[in-house]
C-alpha cells in the first residue's frame, strides 16, 4: 500500500504533517479528516533508491499535436472521470483510461503527462494546472476544493454539467448565425455578380444612345465601375474587419468599449448581457457550492465572464467584499444586473443558500436566453426579406429611369 506525506491545518489553524498509508490520495484525504484536519497537501512519498535490476517504468509517448482542445472533448472527459472516480477507482488509473479511449491528439498528449504526474506524487490539481491551455483556472480550483473536502467526484460532475449548459448557450447563438450569414453570403455575391457583369453592358447601351442618365443610376454605375476595378479588395473587406478588431481590443480600454457597445446593440446586446449574467451566476454558484471562497470564487468569475465591463465591474465587488460588505449592495452599485438579480442574491445571503440561489438565476437567465435567441430568428428573416428587396429594387429602378426616358423619345 502507497505511503502519502501530507501537510494539514488543526483545529485550531496550526499546520501539521505526517505519513499514512492508503489505497489513494481520496481515502488518504477521507483519513486526514477523520483525524478533524483540513488537508492542504497530499502526495506519494517517493522511494530514495530503486530496486537494484528492476526495470525502469517507461513513460508512453505522445504525439505530434497542435490545436486547441474543444470544449465538448473536455465535458466528456470531466463526466467520464466522475464516473470513475465515483465507482472507486484510483485517480491515476482512471486517467490511463480515459486516455486510451482518446484519439492522438491534444488532449491524449495531455492526459499522458497528467496521469505520469499524479503517478510521481502530485495532487491532481496541481498536475492540471501545469497544462493552462486545456485546464483553465475555474477547472483547477474547483478539482482543488474537491479534493480538499474529498468529494473529488461531485465537484467533476458539476464542473460536467457547468460545461455543457455554457457549451449549449454559445451553441445556440453561433447556431441562430448561421442563417442570416448564409442569406447574406449569398446574396452578396449574386449582387456583386449583378454589378459587375449586367450593370456594365446597360451603362454601354445608355452611352451609345446618348440617353442622360439621373442620379440613381449615376451612382449605381460609379458602384459598377467600382466593384469592376477593384473587385480583388473584395475578399480583403472581412479579414480587414477581424483585423481592427483585434487591434482595437488588444487594449483594455478598446476590450471595454466593444463590450459595452455590443451590450447595448438592439436585441442582440440583450443577448450578451443575459447570456453573460448567466455564466457570472452559473459559474460563481458552482465555485461556492465546491467551498471555494468567495473572494477566490470572484476572482475566477471575473475572467470567466469573458466581458470587460463585468470584470472591471466584479472589480469593484471584490475589493468591497474584501472591506466587508455583502455581495449584493456592491453589484447594485455597478448596474451590470437587472434588479431582480440583485434582489435574489440579497435573499441568498441572507437564508445562507447563495450558491442555490445563483444557480437558479443561471437557470431562469438560460431561459431568457433561449426565448431571445427564438425572438431574433423570427425577425431575422423579414429583415433580410425587406433588405434584400431594397437593394434589388434599387437596381431595377436606377435601370428602369434611363429606359423610361428612351422609350419617351422614341414615341416621341
Amino acid at each position: 500500500m502507497p505511503v502519502f506525506v501530507y501537510e494539514a491545518l488543526d483545529s485550531q489553524g496550526k499546520e501539521v504533517s505526517g505519513r499514512i498509508e492508503a489505497a489513494s490520495s481520496e481515502e488518504a484525504t477521507r483519513i486526514i479528516r477523520g483525524k478533524g484536519q483540513i488537508p492542504t497537501n497530499i502526495r506519494i512519498e517517493k522511494e530514495k533508491a530503486e530496486k537494484k535490476g528492476a526495470p525502469a517504468k517507461r513513460s508512453k509517448k505522445t504525439s505530434f499535436a497542435i490545436g486547441k482542445v474543444k470544449s465538448k472533448a473536455l465535458a466528456a472527459f470531466t463526466r467520464q472521470l466522475a464516473t470513475l472516480i465515483d465507482a472507486g477507482l484510483p485517480i491515476v488509473r482512471s486517467l490511463r483510461i480515459l486516455e486510451e479511449q482518446q484519439k492522438p491528439g491534444v488532449l491524449k498528449n495531455t492526459l499522458i503527462q497528467v496521469a505520469e504526474d499524479v503517478e510521481g506524487g502530485m495532487t491532481l490539481s496541481q498536475a492540471l494546472e501545469k497544462h493552462p491551455k486545456v485546464f483553465d483556472k475555474l477547472y483547477v480550483n474547483m478539482v482543488r476544493a474537491g479534493e480538499a473536502g474529498g468529494v473529488l467526484d461531485t465537484i467533476l460532475e458539476r464542473l460536467a454539467v457547468f460545461m455543457e449548459k455554457s457549451q449549449k448557450i454559445k451553441k445556440q447563438v453561433v447556431s441562430a448565425m448561421i442563417y442570416p450569414a448564409a442569406v447574406i453570403s449569398v446574396a452578396g455575391l449574386i449582387l456583386v455578380g449583378i454589378m459587375t457583369f449586367i450593370i456594365p453592358k446597360f451603362r454601354d447601351m445608355f452611352v451609345d444612345m446618348g440617353v442622360p442618365l439621373p442620379f440613381l443610376t449615376q451612382l449605381l454605375i460609379a458602384v459598377s465601375n467600382y466593384l469592376k476595378s477593384y473587385w480583388y479588395l473584395i475578399p480583403g473587406i472581412p479579414f480587414s474587419i477581424f483585423a481592427v478588431y483585434k487591434i482595437i481590443t488588444f487594449s483594455k480600454a478598446g476590450r471595454y468599449a466593444i463590450d459595452f457597445l455590443s451590450m447595448r446593440m438592439p436585441i442582440f446586446g440583450q443577448i450578451i448581457t443575459k447570456s453573460t449574467i448567466s455564466r457570472f451566476a452559473r459559474t460563481f454558484g458552482t465555485l461556492l457550492a465546491s467551498g471555494v471562497p468567495i473572494l477566490d470564487a470572484l476572482s475566477i468569475v471575473r475572467q470567466a465572464t469573458g466581458n470587460a465591463v463585468f470584470e472591471r465591474a466584479l472589480d469593484k465587488v471584490h475589493d468591497s467584499i474584501r472591506e466587508g460588505e455583502n455581495v449584493a449592495g456592491p453589484l447594485a452599485a455597478t448596474k451590470i444586473c437587472d434588479h431582480m438579480v440583485v434582489s435574489m442574491i440579497d435573499v441568498g445571503e441572507e437564508t445562507g443558500e447563495l450558491d442555490k440561489m445563483l444557480v437558479k438565476i443561471a437557470d431562469t437567465y438560460d431561459d431568457d436566453v433561449d426565448a431571445l435567441v427564438g425572438g431574433m430568428m423570427s425577425l431575422i428573416e423579414p429583415l433580410l426579406i425587406v433588405g434584400l428587396g431594397g437593394a434589388v429594387g434599387f437596381i431595377v429602378v436606377a435601370l428602369f429611369l434611363p429606359l423610361i426616358t428612351l422609350m419617351q423619345k422614341m414615341g416621341g
